[in-house]
């Protein structure tokens, strides 16, 4: 296998069926961990366990089911799409593999398989364009825990961000030229919200309230989810020709007010409110469709909207297998066929 390499794509899980009992267990793994809800372990095993579970787990059932095709859960078809994909663009030079941080096909389980093989370079490549510690940092923190464990350390990359690069970039662009944004009366941005103190820990010495980051990308920004959610809006407006004031951003799935703002429920009334009749919304921190972006987005806040008085709110589907995605992820990883 010598020049050989490996790519590994990790997204965040699902499931393996929308049954009570299946979602609470993939919300037990999911919620307990550490860097998810960053608080002090005990207080963290009691919310988690004994409150948060419990109530959320029947209701996540629910919207699951609402999800699930005959096929099974989207995300993981799309996953194994993508597998697909780009194993045929990469070739025999690589083998491609997919991971879930939680759920099945356990990353525990894949990177373990994949390092038994020998190759000569792992490439790690999360599904995820902006760093957060809850995400792409729980994606590191397992992959080295488990290399540090190994007779043989694999040798390891790790693709650790890529919002401002210029494929992702072309990528969501030519993805919403697809919905014809100059046929609508706005274009918004919607991202996963996180709660603030996670993004403070970022930059403590710069409060969030005074930064300036949703109008440049500051000099600390560079690892600021929120810095970096704002700069991926402005880099893919300026590629689509976009005028100030046809476009915002905001964040979607908040658990409580004390998380990144405004929020997407909240800008769609104003938007609908201000006579915006036709709304287009891109979410570009979410590289395949999901619950957030199909029930979320497209079910409940399109409901929301129209009963506010917008006439119609489209939602841009996500990169998702696509052949325009399966590219740039191989360009992003340096990887080529042959």
């Amino acid at each position: 296998m010598k020049g050989r390499k490996a790519l590994i794509l990790v997204n965040t899980g699902t499931p393996d069926s929308p049954a009570v009992a299946d979602v609470r267990r993939f919300l037990s793994q999911f919620l307990n961990d550490a860097r998810v809800i960053d608080i002090p372990w005990l207080a963290r095993k009691i919310l988690v366990n004994l409150i948060i579970i419990p109530f959320r787990a029947p209701r996540s059932a629910a919207l699951y089911r609402q999800l699930w095709t005959d096929e099974g859960s989207p995300l993981l078809v799309n996953l194994e799409e993508l597998v697909a994909g780009l194993q045929e663009e990469t070739g025999e030079s690589c083998e491609v593999s997919g991971a879930m941080r939680y759920g099945k096909p356990s990353l525990a389980d894949v990177l373990r398989e994949v390092a038994d093989r020998g190759y000569d370079e792992i490439v790690i490549f999360p599904l995820y364009p902006h760093y957060a510690s809850s995400t792409t940092g729980s994606v590191h923190e397992l992959v080295m825990k488990m290399a540090g464990k190994m007779n043989v350390v694999p040798p390891l990359r790790f693709i650790n961000q890529y919002y401002h690069e210029s494929p992702f970039i072309e990528a969501w662009a030519e993805n919403i030229l697809r919905y014809d944004p100059s046929g609508h009366d706005h274009l918004l941005f919607s991202y996963h919200s996180l709660p603030l103190r996670q993004v403070q820990k970022v930059h403590p010495e710069v409060p969030c309230g005074t930064c300036n980051c949703t109008e440049k990308m500051p000099e600390h920004g560079k690892f600021c989810y929120r810095a970096a959610c704002y700069e991926t809006t402005r880099l893919i407006a300026t590629r689509l020709g976009l005028k100030e004031g046809t476009y915002s951003t905001a964040f979607q799935s908040r658990l409580t007010g004390k998380w990144l703002s405004p929020f997407t429920d909240r800008a769609l009334l104003q938007l609908a409110t201000a006579g915006k009749r036709r709304v287009l919304v891109a979410a570009p921190s979410f590289t395949a469709d999901c619950l957030e972006t199909v029930i979320e987005l497209g079910h409940e806040y399109k409901s929301l909207f129209e009963s506010a008085g917008g006439e119609e709110l489209t939602v841009a589907g996500s990169l998702n297998s696509s052949t325009l995605w399966i590219r740039t992820i191989a360009e992003l990883a340096g990887l080529r066929k042959y």
